[in-house]
């Protein structure tokens, strides 16, 4: 009788264990996808406040024409990406952070614009969404770390396979982000 008990007692601890395992899985899981939804609200808040800054710069720089053309078509490509090819994503997205540097750049050409109280306002918007979207892209990698080493981890690993968790891709930059921009005076 005694073995009897003691035998249900370790399947009990067992299940309870397997069970405990599984549900920290599939919280990392749900964490990793909702910090991908937190960079995809600071992009879609860049992407809404694009146009207004377009418009406000189209005033003062008519023959910039180049440069506003530029950051339409990488705001268009964004919109082109499907939502699951989140790399694809961040490359779009870099080309467009690129595009928006020029437009930076006009305010210091033209210095009436540089004084538009609107175009600082769209400025000082986008550059707090672009410290939001970098925070949130160093938050998704910290958070795909921790969700790949639970997957990789003993005796999770098992688990992660017995029901298909899969590992997660960090999100990587250019090489161009990598290196320190030069300033010279």
């Amino acid at each position: 009788m005694i073995g009897w008990i003691i035998a249900i007692a370790v399947v009990v601890v067992l299940v309870l264990i397997y069970f405990g395992l599984y549900n920290s899985l599939v919280k990392y899981r749900n964490r990793v996808d909702e910090t991908w939804a937190q960079i995809d609200v600071q992009l879609k808040r860049r992407f809404d406040l694009i146009p207004n800054l377009l418009e406000t710069v189209k005033g003062y720089a008519k023959h910039e024409k180049e440069t506003l053309t530029q950051v339409i078509e990488a705001r268009n490509k964004m919109m082109e990406v499907p939502a699951d090819n989140r790399q694809g994503q961040i490359e779009a997205d870099n080309m467009l952070s690129e595009s928006l540097k020029s437009i930076f750049a006009l305010g210091e050409a033209y210095p009436d614009l540089k004084a538009n109280t609107s175009f600082i306002e769209l400025q000082h918007e986008l550059t707090t969404t672009e410290n939001k979207v970098a925070y949130s892209r160093q938050l998704y990698n910290t958070t795909v770390m921790n969700y790949n080493t639970k997957v990789q981890s003993v005796p999770t690993n098992i688990i992660a396979k017995l029901h298909n968790f899969t590992e997660r891709e960090m999100l990587s930059f250019p090489e161009v982000e990598r290196v320190a921009p030069k300033v010279e005076f």
